[in-house]
């Protein structure tokens, strides 16, 4: 076993007799909303937005975008389990930032292995076999932080399966200070 395993494990061991009433915590998240956000490591949204078990939907992808699965999943939200609110959060230093789908269509054609990045950019050491696949996947990469989230605002709001009247809103998070920003609807405000 890994290390990494064995520590989840011992971890999952002391969680379960903690557990409780958590077992009563009823399926619809209690604070009726939902967060689309980063699968960042440095981004604990329990802890920025001051969320116990039970309070909402907190969904995650690279970079918190609002992708086709990420809206099916605030869909399912709010029409099956009640959620009224949806908040976006992108972050600074985001590394969906780092890279274009050039770049990691190049990679992934090299090779599947884990690449590296220096002051040269991104750069491949695994040896092949790699595939073309990832040259026809849109890694929704992006170079404006704030556009992003209106972006991704803007797309949640236009989906014909949101109510108009379901509030969306969009923040930005700074991973050096832990603070959140609300994103002007308007670009450069």
């Amino acid at each position: 076993m890994s290390t990494v395993l064995d520590e989840i494990l011992a971890a999952n061991a002391q969680y379960v007799t903690e557990f409780g009433e958590r077992a009563a915590l009823p399926l619809p998240p209690g604070r009726k909303f939902a967060i689309l956000t980063c699968m960042d490591a440095r981004l604990d949204p329990a802890h920025f937005a001051g969320l116990k078990e039970g309070d909402a939907h907190v969904i995650r992808n690279a970079g918190g975008r609002a992708s086709d699965d990420a809206i099916r999943s605030l869909v399912i939200s709010h029409k099956l389990l009640g959620t009224q609110e949806f908040f976006v959060v992108h972050h600074t230093n985001c590394g969906m930032q780092l890279f274009t789908n050039d770049i990691m269509g190049d990679l992934l054609s090299q090779s599947l292995e884990t690449a590296v990045v220096d002051e040269h950019g991104w750069h491949d050491v695994g040896q092949g076999p790699g595939s073309p696949e990832g040259r026809g996947v849109d890694w929704l990469t992006f170079e404006d932080l704030a556009q992003s989230v209106r972006d991704d605002v803007q797309r949640i709001r236009q989906s014909a399966l949101v109510p108009e009247n379901l509030p969306v809103r969009g923040f930005i998070y700074d991973v050096t200070t832990g603070g959140l920003q609300e994103v002007s609807e308007e670009q450069g405000a």
